[in-house]
């Protein structure tokens, strides 16, 4: 090792050097970022994880040979300096940790050449993702994305010792488990010595934790890695990071307690922020209602309004058929917007249609009290007027408003605030803002599958209260469920699990398992539940999310050092890749081929 770095071994990273090493002696290791030759004199900033230092190359101080080798360096070239730090002779720069120093260089290594690197390493690169992401290891080499993964990395410590000091014990599940229904499609690893037999890499450690407190671990977490099958989006990975957790013998407030003070301890350590607790709550009805999200951003207000009992008997056919229908007629209420273009409308039009809406009607409200709408015609005056009135139209005001089913009303309607509140520039970006979304539904009806899906898992215990509607109306009973959400984000979500047997058995019958196919799936844990079970509760969080919304970067990519791309493949690597026959041969697996145009998607 001291033969490959020429002798020599560093003493300092590069911003570890201060004006209190002035006239020391150092050692310093990294890579070029920029190297300028004045002709007597030769300015290289060195650039490692820390910061950038300059070094000073001059011919009477580090000799010919060494002054020769320095002009033939160039960006990336890997070296090893040994000087003396002194004060930087030029204008101090104020940008840089450093900026008030420099190294006279005295010796010279070059570990490794490089060539010429096809973008240029900086803060901010312009680079289109794909090359940034074929040359992962070069973009990561880049200061602000690799702030940010050591953000993520100083995260994690203080969420371990956190937890430790809470009483937790760090324990890991399983990867390679067996296939269970419900929830996005497993990624599935087939076995060689069962062949025919596949194992699944895990959604999440759901079954293992709880299993763990069966077992009288009482505190568990991990930061486990979890794997989906599911389309992706900008805030979504096929692998990814949960910062996992379970606790015995507690109910819903002790688990928001413990995770109120974990992100309380993290926002203080992280950032020097101080994050108001006990958080604000919303149950899951009330935050459909006023923001047509479960996962609502707070930071600005034009909030929904239900306006369904005003028009139900209304001239306009599109707002009383909804209401007749069972569904309802909601709008929002972009204030100052009147004047906003018909195009712009048509385009706000092409957005909801995204959620599944029909369309948008909308009222403009002119400085001078006129009025111009998309439907007036159908609706007298005095029905226009009370419209206006029940969502506070006043001049300069442009009512927005979605008729359809509930679900596509809140849909359609929450996105459209989301982004309106973007273009009017009505969210601070600077404000953190957390609440927890409490009383969930416990089920959701699906068209596709014409039966009750768990809106979580399906192991969350039901509210005492409810259990009675089970059979009656299951669509009724709402869930002990909590989720914490952050700046319009669910960064975290959790429940009360289900701890007794006929509870747990009932709730596989109404998702339409029939006894045997639960025992097949889940019998494992049917059994344990046989042998005492703790009352137990537990809460997960997306590390992924979290460290996107604490670094305040836009993609969940620059989070994670080596992301994949919308359609689940890695650029670098180029995986998922082909496998010889001989493999495939002793798994048992025959590959039928696609000769679909393969597009990359970002």
């Amino acid at each position: 090792m001291a033969e490959s770095l020429g002798g020599m071994k560093r003493s300092h990273r590069c911003t570890e050097v201060s004006s209190s090493n002035l006239g020391e002696t150092v050692t310093v290791m990294g890579w070029v970022q920029k190297n300028r030759n004045k002709g007597g004199l030769i300015f290289v900033d060195l650039r490692d994880r820390t910061g950038i230092l300059q070094i000073i190359f001059e011919e009477s101080q580090c000799g010919s040979e060494v002054f020769e080798k320095a002009g033939k360096l160039r960006a990336e070239f890997t070296i090893a300096v040994k000087g003396v730090v002194a004060k930087r002779a030029g204008a101090v720069n104020e940008n840089l940790a450093t900026g008030d120093i420099e190294v006279i260089a005295k010796e010279l290594k070059i570990l490794a050449e490089a060539e010429t690197p096809p973008f240029h390493i900086e803060e901010n690169s312009k680079t289109r993702d794909e090359i940034r992401l074929k040359y992962r290891y070069l973009d990561l080499r880049r200061p602000d994305l690799q702030r940010v993964i050591m953000m993520r990395s100083e995260i994690c410590r203080v969420v371990r010792n956190f937890l430790a000091e809470e009483g937790f014990i760090e324990i890991e599940t399983p990867m390679l488990t067996k296939s269970t229904p419900e929830g996005a499609r497993d990624y599935l690893v087939p076995s060689r010595i069962h062949k025919g037999s596949f194992y699944a890499l895990p959604q999440s450690p759901q079954l293992f934790k709880q299993l763990l407190m069966v077992a009288g671990y009482d505190r568990y977490y991990q930061l486990a890695r979890c794997f989906r099958d599911e389309d992706l989006r900008a805030h979504r990975q096929p692998e990814f990071t949960q910062i996992d957790m379970e606790l015995s013998f507690v109910d819903q407030e002790d688990v928001i307690d413990v995770n109120e003070r974990l992100m309380k301890t993290l926002f203080k350590e992280i950032l020097d922020i101080d994050i108001d607790t006990p958080l604000r709550r919303m149950t899951w009805h009330e935050a459909m209602e006023r923001f047509g999200s479960d996962k609502p951003d707070t930071r600005f207000g034009m909030e929904l309004k239900n306006v369904s009992e005003v028009v139900k008997d209304c001239g306009f056919g599109v707002f009383s058929g909804a209401v007749a229908a069972g569904g309802s007629v909601r709008g929002i209420n972009a204030k100052g917007q009147a004047g906003m273009p018909r195009k712009k409308i048509d385009a706000l039009t092409e957005f909801v249609k995204g959620y599944g809406a029909k369309g948008i009607a909308y009222i403009q409200i002119h400085e001078d009290g006129s009025i111009k709408s998309s439907f007036s015609k159908f609706m007298s005056d005095d029905e226009m007027k009370a419209l206006i009135g029940a969502l506070e139209g006043e001049p300069g005001d442009l009512l927005l408003l979605v008729a359809d089913k509930n679900k596509i009303v809140f849909s359609a309607l929450g996105g459209l605030r989301l982004e309106l509140g973007e273009q009017m520039g009505l969210i601070d970006k600077d404000r953190y803002d957390f609440l927890w979304i409490t009383d969930f539904p416990l089920l959701e009806w699906s068209e596709e599958e014409n039966r009750f899906m768990a809106e979580h898992h399906p192991f969350t215990m039901p509210k005492e209260e409810d259990w009675e509607y089970i059979d009656s109306d299951p669509g009724r009973v709402r869930a002990q469920a909590y989720d914490i959400v952050l700046n319009g984000n669910e960064i975290g979500g959790g429940s009360v699990r289900i701890h007794r047997s006929d509870i747990q058995e009932k709730m596989f019958e109404v998702l339409g398992f029939t006894p045997e196919r639960a025992q097949e799936q889940f019998g494992f844990l049917l059994t344990a539940f046989k042998y005492g079970v703790p009352p137990h509760a537990g809460l997960a969080y997306g590390l992924d999310r979290l460290v996107m919304l604490m670094a305040k970067v836009d993609t969940i990519r620059d989070v994670i050092a080596f992301p994949k791309v919308k359609d689940a493949s890695c650029l670098m690597t180029e995986a998922p890749g082909r496998v010889d026959a001989q493999q495939l041969e002793e798994l048992g697996i025959s590959i039928t081929e696609d000769k679909e145009e393969e597009n990359v998607q970002l």
